[in-house]
């Protein structure tokens, strides 16, 4: 899988699993999440860790009233396109993952 700089990075299939088995961990806790967007441009949002899956995991996110659910790749987090926090925004527990 290319890198944000273009070059291309080979993942051990361990790594992938250790995030994934961290995750898991934290199932139903609150979660941020920083995505680049480009040029300047960069979504925080707040959710809760639902479920993981083989090469993904899912977030709610919203109240009560609007609920939407996004998926994001465990490689994100690897390649840090998405960031993570647990447990406040200000925490990188996630930055941790797979280590």
């Amino acid at each position: 899988m290319p890198d944000k700089q273009g070059r291309w990075v080979f993942v051990n299939s361990n790594v992938i699993a250790g995030i994934r088995r961290d995750l898991e961990l934290h199932i139903g806790e609150r979660v941020w999440l920083k995505a680049n967007r480009g040029r300047r441009k960069a979504m925080v949002r707040e959710g809760i860790i639902e479920s993981t899956y083989t090469s993904h995991f899912l977030v709610r996110m919203g109240d009560q009233h609007s609920v939407s659910r996004i998926s994001i790749s465990y490689a994100d987090v690897l390649t840090q396109s998405v960031e993570l926090s647990i447990g406040g925004p200000e925490q990188r527990l996630v930055a941790n993952l797979g280590k």
